[in-house]
């Protein structure tokens, strides 16, 4: 590939809550996965053939609206629904949000594949690995590929998921900050699912020394500062 990497991946900031949408995929093969398309569809596969890359799949890091598609504060998302109904994919959704998935979004169980922690996915030969990551909604998961994370709303830069909606979790957030996110290599490079930061990208190694929500070595302290 001449010095360049086999792996494409693109951030896409779509949406009025300042999503990221991202496109990963294989240069040689062309085959690529759009994760957490609930905003401007047509625009991620517009994206997507401009690059001459093939959508074969959906990849989702939690159930909310905003990241998969259905109703949110007055607004209608069409989203993953919109994704299946234009393209010949599949949606990978962690198991533990399975049930929602009918009542928020409008995608049937035929439409889904229900992920575990550690599955193995490929898009073209290039893998990416999914991990469980509870706090922020019971299903919440992130994809490492080639030392990339797309972390969804379990870690943003400098900060962290809400823990104080339905389904969320402040003990599993720690948890998976601390031994899921933590232990990862600290070059791992970080995407995630929000633009709150004046950066667009981090790295494990900067969050685990600067985010002060990565830094609480006992639950406890890190349950008082979240308000528990």
């Amino acid at each position: 590939m001449h010095g360049e990497s086999r792996v494409y991946l693109k951030q896409i900031e779509v949406g009025p809550m300042q999503n990221y949408a991202y496109l990963v995929g294989d240069r040689e093969t062309r085959e690529a996965v759009v994760i957490d398309a609930a905003w401007d569809v047509d625009r991620l596969v517009d994206e997507a053939e401009r690059d001459d890359m093939k959508i074969t799949a959906g990849l989702v890091t939690h159930f909310h609206p905003d990241h998969l598609g259905g109703s949110m504060m007055g607004m209608e998302i069409t989203g993953a629904a919109e994704l299946v109904g234009r393209l010949p994919v599949k949606i990978y959704l962690h198991k533990s949000e399975g049930p929602y998935v009918s009542r928020v979004s409008g995608l049937s169980a035929s439409d889904l594949v229900l992920t575990e922690a550690g599955d193995d996915f490929r898009v073209g030969d290039i893998p990416i690995k999914f991990l469980h990551t509870p706090g922020h909604t019971p299903g919440s998961q992130c994809f490492l590929v080639d030392g990339n994370l797309v972390s969804g709303d379990t870690l943003f830069i400098g900060s962290c998921g809400r823990v104080d909606l339905p389904g969320s979790s402040p003990e599993d957030l720690w948890r998976s900050l601390n031994d899921t996110l933590k232990v990862l290599p600290p070059e791992t490079v970080l995407y995630p699912g929000h633009n709150y930061s004046e950066r667009t990208t981090s790295t494990i190694g900067d969050e685990s020394r600067k985010n002060p929500y990565m830094r609480f070595g006992r639950l406890q302290d890190f349950l008082n500062a979240m308000g528990y």
